[in-house]
């Protein structure tokens, strides 16, 4: 099979690439918009269609959605694998997901149940994956003294990597009136308190998320061909990440005010002041080493994903990391809670399993043992991408 695959920087791309490879795929790159970000379809679109018109392609591949990409797809009669990593895209509400070559891979259930319908044979649901051998190879390398930066030290009784969402919470920009604030406060104080399933969509009403968006500035608005839908907008796109910026400062607050506790962000932490800030880490050839070298890893979903498993569970895991991690609803379909990982439903739950696995180190490296075997079994990048080829051609598979 020969492979295009159309890139636009996402972190997970070169994994991917080297799968597609391993598993003896052709794969040929397209990089226009990795390193032009102004690039708009209008110059991609007859660009891709050349390429494709004659490259003799099976299939066309991206990470997340893109609908001039399916509408070319479709034109040129090229099926399209498109993953999705993030929560939300709203790409996915272009009526471009209607287009027969599609095969559209989602792994949050409810967006899965979501989106379904409009093209139900040709949208999937699957979890999504990380690339273990390329952890263990980072690993490995640091445990040898080869890493390039092995004079760092990643070893943290409790750690956490990630944005605290202040600075990415366009909500944060609304400007509300005081009953509309007190709703909205209320809805955060509400989703707070529950672990496994998201209502913030459930909670509005179409004239409260039409006077919501209108409070936010330079809010997003749907383009032509899209299925717009402003109450699913405001929920996932505007109060799902506030309600995670509030979770992720409340939780990181409480941890690290009872027990030793790094972080790695480029985000404000001024409100916490007992927690270590040790700066950015970089994806690929840090982050392993800080999930192997970490007593307790942390994990908390942004609220956006609502009932699926965030990257971060596999990538702690494939890496050989013990992990701690919000409820989801779809945990227990792919993992065991108590052998594979451990789970927490509100913040005295978490404070109670960190100080019990702080103290108990057999128990925590078993744990972290069987989480990455059963990863490296079922979770890994090769495995997923068998998974997904064996779904969007059936007829291979005779």
């Amino acid at each position: 099979m020969k492979v295009y695959f159309y890139k636009y920087g996402s972190l997970c791309e070169p994994d991917f690439t080297e799968a597609l490879k391993r598993i003896g795929l052709q794969v040929d790159e397209e990089t226009i918009e990795v390193y032009d970000k102004t690039v708009t379809p209008s110059v991609c679109v007859p660009l891709v269609s050349e390429r494709l018109l004659n490259g003799g392609y099976t299939f066309v591949f991206t990470i997340n959605f893109f609908p001039w990409l399916s509408d070319v797809c479709q034109m040129l009669n090229i099926t399209y694998l498109s993953l999705i990593v993030d929560s939300p895209v709203l790409e996915l509400f272009s009526k471009a997901i209607d287009n027969r070559v599609n095969k559209i891979f989602l792994f949050d259930e409810m967006l899965y149940n979501e989106f379904a319908h409009y093209n139900p044979d040709c949208i999937f649901h699957i979890p999504l994956c990380t690339n273990v051998l390329r952890n263990m190879q980072v690993i490995e390398s640091y445990k040898n003294g080869t890493h390039k930066e092995s004079g760092r030290s990643y070893e943290s009784d409790v750690s956490f990597i990630g944005s605290t969402y202040q600075e990415k919470c366009p909500f944060n920009e609304a400007k509300l009136s005081e009953f509309d604030r007190g709703f909205v406060d209320g809805i955060i104080e509400a989703q707070l308190k529950v672990y496994g399933y998201n209502f913030i969509e459930e909670m509005l009403t179409d004239e409260i998320a039409e006077r919501l968006l209108e409070s936010i500035p330079d809010h997003y608005t749907f383009a032509e061909g899209f299925r717009g839908d402003n109450k699913a907008l405001v929920a996932q796109y505007y109060l799902s990440v506030k309600v995670a910026e509030q979770e992720r400062l409340r939780l990181l607050k409480a941890v690290s005010d009872s027990f030793k506790t790094d972080i790695y962000t480029r985000s404000d932490v001024s409100s916490m002041p007992n927690i270590h800030n040790k700066g950015f880490a970089r994806s690929l050839d840090e982050m392993p080493l800080i999930f192997n070298q970490s007593k307790i890893n942390l994990n908390i979903t942004a609220k956006s994903i609502r009932s699926g498993l965030s990257l971060r569970i596999f990538d702690v895991l494939g890496s050989g990391g013990f992990l701690i991690t919000n409820y989801q609803a779809e945990l227990p379909e792919f993992f065991e809670i108590g052998k594979d990982l451990v789970a927490y439903e509100s913040e005295s739950h978490l404070k109670e399993l960190i100080a019990y696995y702080l103290s108990h180190e057999d128990e925590r490296q078993e744990i972290a043992q069987q989480g990455f075997m059963t990863v490296k079994k079922s979770h890994s990048i090769d495995t997923r991408i068998v998974q997904m080829l064996d779904m969007a051609f059936p007829a291979n598979n005779n």
